[in-house]
Formats: C-alpha cells, sequence, structure tokens
C-alpha cells in the first residue's frame, strides 16, 4: 500500500507537470494567435492600396505584388485556423465524435496523445498555405509571361506606382520585425513561418519598387512586367520552402545530429545494453522521443520504471523533450 501511494503521488506530480506544460504551449498559442490578427490588418491594407495603385497606374509588377500579398492573407488565416483547432481541449476528441472516458493518473498517456494531435494541426495548416502559395505564384508568373510575350501590353507605368510599392515595402519590413521576434520569444512555427513570408514579401515589395522606378527611369516597357515573373518567382521559392519544412516534421523527419546526441546520453546509462530504436517527433512546437531500449533480462519491473523516469528527466531538462516513452526489450541471451 506505502508503495502503491508512492507511485500515485509520483503520478500526480507528472500529470502536474504535464498540465503546467500544456498551459504554457496555450498561452503560446493565444499569443501567436493575436500576432496574426495583426499580420492580417496589415496584408488586407497593403493589398487594397496595391491593387487599387495598380489599376490606376496600370503597373502589372503591382499588381502581381498585390496578389503576392493576397497569399499572405490566405496563408495568415489557415495559419489562425490551425492554431485555434491546436489551442481547443474542450472537446472529447479530434473530430468531436467520440466521448473519451475520464483518464486516471495512470492513462494520463491518453489526454497527452490526444493534445499532442491537436498541435500538429498547426503544421498541417503550415503546409497548406505552402500548396496556397505555390498556385497562386504558377498564376502570377503565367501572367507576367503572357504580357512578356505580348508586346501591345508593354507599358511604362504612372509614379502612382511608386507610391504603393513604398507603402507596402515599409508595412512588411514592419511586419517582419515583428513577426521574427515574436516567433523566438514564443518558440511559435507558424510565426517562424509567417516571419519567413513576410520578409519575401518585403523584398518583394522592394524588387516590385526598383522594377518600377527603372522602368520610369530608363523608360523600358518590358521591365514592368519582367518585375511581375520575378515577384511570382519569390512567392514559388517561399511556399516550396514552407511546404518542404512543414511536410518533413509531418514526416517525423528530425535532425540526425540531434539524434546521435540523444543516443550519446543514453549509452551513459549503465543498465542500458543498447538502444534498439529512437524515433523522434515534432507536434507542433513540441517534441517528444520514443525509445526501445534493451536491458539485462533479470532486471525487475520496478527498475526499468526507475530507469524510464529517470530517462525522461534527463532528456527533459537537457534538450527540452517534454515526454518520452520507453519500452523495454530483454538482451539477447535471455531464454523463452
Amino acid at each position: 500500500m506505502i508503495f502503491m501511494r508512492n507511485i500515485d503521488r509520483h503520478l500526480e506530480k507528472e500529470y502536474q507537470l504535464w498540465e503546467k506544460i500544456q498551459s504554457q504551449e496555450l498561452a503560446k498559442l493565444t499569443a501567436a494567435l493575436h500576432h496574426l490578427f495583426l499580420n492580417l490588418g496589415a496584408y488586407f491594407l497593403i493589398s487594397i492600396i496595391e491593387y487599387v495603385l495598380a489599376i490606376i497606374s496600370h503597373s502589372q509588377t503591382l499588381r502581381a505584388d498585390a496578389f503576392n500579398n493576397l497569399s499572405g492573407i490566405i496563408s495568415t488565416i489557415l495559419l489562425m485556423v490551425g492554431l485555434h483547432i491546436a489551442r481547443d481541449i474542450d472537446d472529447d476528441d479530434i473530430a468531436g465524435l467520440t466521448p473519451m472516458p475520464k483518464i486516471s493518473l495512470h492513462k494520463r498517456g491518453n489526454d497527452q496523445r490526444v493534445q499532442f494531435t491537436r498541435f500538429r494541426y498547426e503544421t498541417i495548416f503550415t503546409l497548406v498555405t505552402g500548396i496556397i502559395m505555390v498556385a497562386i505564384s504558377l498564376g502570377v508568373i503565367l501572367a507576367g509571361i503572357s504580357n512578356l510575350l505580348n508586346p501591345a501590353k508593354h507599358l511604362i507605368p504612372d509614379r502612382m506606382a511608386l507610391l504603393g510599392a513604398a507603402i507596402a515595402s515599409a508595412i512588411m519590413l514592419g511586419v517582419w520585425y515583428y513577426n521574427k521576434q515574436a516567433g523566438k520569444k514564443l518558440q511559435n512555427a507558424a510565426l517562424i513561418a509567417s516571419a519567413k513570408d513576410s520578409l519575401s514579401d518585403a523584398w518583394m515589395s522592394i524588387a516590385t519598387f526598383v522594377s518600377i522606378l527603372g522602368a520610369l527611369v530608363f523608360k523600358i516597357t518590358w521591365l514592368d512586367g519582367a518585375g511581375g515573373v520575378l515577384v511570382g518567382l519569390f512567392i514559388l521559392y517561399s511556399g516550396i520552402s514552407i511546404f518542404w519544412e512543414s511536410s518533413l516534421n509531418l514526416a517525423d523527419y528530425f535532425d540526425p545530429e540531434a539524434e546521435a546526441q540523444y543516443r550519446q546520453v543514453l549509452a551513459t546509462f549503465p543498465e542500458i545494453v543498447e538502444v534498439d530504436e529512437l524515433k523522434t517527433h515534432y507536434n507542433g512546437n513540441i517534441i517528444t522521443l520514443d525509445l526501445v531500449l534493451v536491458v539485462d533480462s533479470q532486471m525487475t519491473v520496478l527498475s526499468s520504471y526507475q530507469l524510464a523516469e529517470k530517462i525522461e528527466q534527463l532528456m527533459m531538462h537537457r534538450f527540452g523533450i517534454i515526454d518520452t516513452d520507453v519500452s523495454f526489450i530483454p538482451t539477447d541471451k535471455t531464454k523463452f
């Protein structure tokens, strides 16, 4: 009975720690959501200004940049949806269809797994953002090429186009810096992706400004259309980069050098004969670890449980890994 009470107290502490970590992560997601609301307002403002001035000034490059910022609106909305799902802890399960039973301290893993899955929605919607950016970029590139191939559409834009590009450049640089600082502070993948997106948008607005200025100064009629193609190519590059990084996270790809460090730390435990399997997972911004360890077949259940707890505490404090699940298999010398 004393032993069971000790186990319950230990599990209670672990559960309280998980509740604290979950609360901290949800607070970060809420803060990130507030940041994205401001991003959305900035993108709306820039898109309207650029599109109106593009019509007035007959600038293909400014029009392309307006569509670039339209992709920013779509991507921001998708990221906000992903963050909303990730921070929703009130539904019974992910789909909200099957009520889950009340969990005990001994079954707290069910609660963690559901929340980890919710956190992954942030990465899923980040990936969708990359796909949409690629689709928009292809439309912009094709439109730009079409204009370049049609001499009748080669026009020198009005000076009003410069004003639109200058306003967009200034606002997007501010949005990029804002997202960059917030992403570092909150360690939030959505904000970091948004910072990359807004930086590429800022460079695009600056390139748009230079392209329009060059067309006005040197009277080069095709330069504005070429600038539109360049903007499309940058959107394409950004979209592919975001898609690639998100897909790797969802496919459970992890830095091999980091996993090698984990193995080195595990090798310091004399009870571990071999690390048979090591799998690291991204769940939104949270890292979890699954281990299969080879140990002496004579090790007791209590000893293996204590070893697992030591490993989990060490991985958390050394590498910030929130949850480490450990399974044991006996050495090859075991006779069945």
